[in-house]
């Protein structure tokens, strides 16, 4: 009877053969590189397979990483959004400063051009009623200032200080419906008197005869009269002559060299001696003057 069943090797047996066989073919490969070729294609071939395996450490280290980088770039993003704001606003600083430099340069300017005694004075208060041109300034009477004082600032005549306080005064603005302010034309001389409209960056001239050889694009200047102003400095430029026939005189408008509606630093000017009592020259005693000046001037046509 044959068995259906060979009996092979015992496991015994076969674990020495394999050990024995693994020793001759590292000694064979230490020695002689016989199975670098076979190695290689292996590593070949076992490659996708090792990959694999790593494939679940290589994409949470890649998870990690994208996380830390955005956190990272959140945190780089809000640092440079912090920084930005802080430049604007400190370009915006500098823009503010150096606006204000080059004003308070144009008031020093002018002063080297006047010649007289100054002092810069900042507005801090703006009168509030809609029937009077008045603002308040921050230098009074400890500065030395005095009632009737002129008020200029870079471009032209502003107006005159009208009441002081210690450390404050009230500047009336030459628009103003009560101010009036002598003045004459530039291109001939011709004098006459602005009057305030009570309109901001307006005057008129309602005392020139209808003849009076005044034009649109004249420059007005103080005339240096009334003795609160001396002579010489711009006022106003005319935009607006109607000669209307019958008429007695002319209507002319003019309009502020300064910039009555956005000033911010005004030069107050010492011209006469405080003592001799420079006030604002009222309107309604002033209209007498203009037309015998304008009479005298027209005449002399």
């Amino acid at each position: 009877m044959k068995l259906i069943f060979t009996q092979g090797p015992s496991i015994t047996t076969r674990l020495v053969t394999a050990v024995l066989l693994s020793i001759v073919i590292m000694v064979l490969d230490h020695r002689y590189n016989h199975l670098e070729s076979l190695r290689s294609g292996l590593s070949v071939l076992l490659f996708p397979v090792q990959y694999l395996a790593s494939l679940p450490v290589i994409l949470s280290e890649s998870a990690s990483d994208a996380i830390t980088s955005r956190s990272e770039l959140e945190t780089a993003r809000e640092k440079l959004h912090a920084e930005n704001l802080t430049l604007r606003a400190r370009q915006q600083k500098f823009e503010a400063l150096e606006a204000e430099n080059m004003r308070l340069r144009g008031l020093l300017d002018s002063s080297f051009k006047v010649g007289d005694r100054v002092l810069i004075a900042e507005l801090i208060a703006v009168e509030q009623d809609p029937f009077r041109q008045q603002v308040l300034i921050n230098k009074g009477s400890t500065s030395e200032l005095f009632v009737g004082q002129p008020v200029v600032d870079a471009n032209a005549v502003v107006g005159q200080v009208t009441h002081i306080n210690p450390l404050s005064a009230s500047v009336l603005l030459i628009t103003d419906a009560t101010h009036a302010l002598p003045v004459q034309v530039n291109r001939n001389g011709l004098r006459t008197i602005a009057l305030g409209t009570g309109l901001i960056n307006r005057l008129e001239l309602p005392h020139l005869p209808n003849n009076a050889d005044i034009k649109v694009g004249d420059l007005l200047t103080t005339s240096g009269l009334g003795g609160s102003f001396p002579p010489g400095y711009p006022v106003a430029e005319v935009i607006d002559v109607k000669r209307e026939p019958g008429q007695p005189f002319a209507s002319v408008i003019a309009q502020t060299t300064a910039h009555l509606d956005r000033i911010r630093e005004v030069l107050l000017v010492w011209t006469l001696d405080p003592d001799m009592g420079a006030e604002t020259l009222p309107a309604e005693e002033t209209a007498d003057a203009a037309t015998e000046a304008g009479a005298v001037s027209g005449g002399g046509e």
